[in-house]
């Protein structure tokens, strides 16, 4: 399965961003009141990076609380690890594992059409896991 199919339906546009010029107070904010893991940080339209929890961490161990009032494109992880749609679901799930990162922005000719998370593969990779055993099992039944 591609990633085409697995955002199949969604609206890229309902993908929750950040600006580059934001503060990390206001990215901060949007993550906690969105309960989400991360944040495709966007710069002239175009992905320049992600924003993660791992991100807040890191900077407010390093720099304490004026961290807080950085700009997210000073502390976002760049440049953002990518996939296309037609990247395979495995395909993604080993560039996750070896990078060690839980959020992909999908793109498509410069353009992010998506954004998923180590979750979504997961999820998908059971369904079809559990799909295949349904038939496994019908199968051994009316043989």
């Amino acid at each position: 399965m591609t990633i085409a199919r697995l955002i199949a339906g969604r609206d890229p546009c309902a993908t929750i961003t950040c600006d580059a010029s934001a503060t990390v107070r206001e990215a901060v904010t949007l993550l906690a009141q969105q309960r989400i893991g991360a944040l495709p940080v966007l710069q002239d339209g175009e992905v320049a990076g992600i924003f993660s929890e791992r991100d807040v961490l890191y900077q407010l161990q390093a720099h304490g609380p004026a961290m807080l009032d950085k700009r997210v494109g000073e502390v976002m992880t760049a440049p953002a690890v990518s996939v296309t749609p037609d990247t395979d679901v495995i395909e993604a799930l080993s560039l996750m594992t070896r990078r060690r990162i839980r959020h992909l922005p999908v793109i498509d000719r410069g353009r992010m059409v998506g954004f998923i998370s180590i979750g979504d593969l997961v999820k998908q990779r059971i369904d079809a896991i559990e799909a295949e055993a349904e038939q496994m099992r019908v199968y051994i039944q009316t043989a």
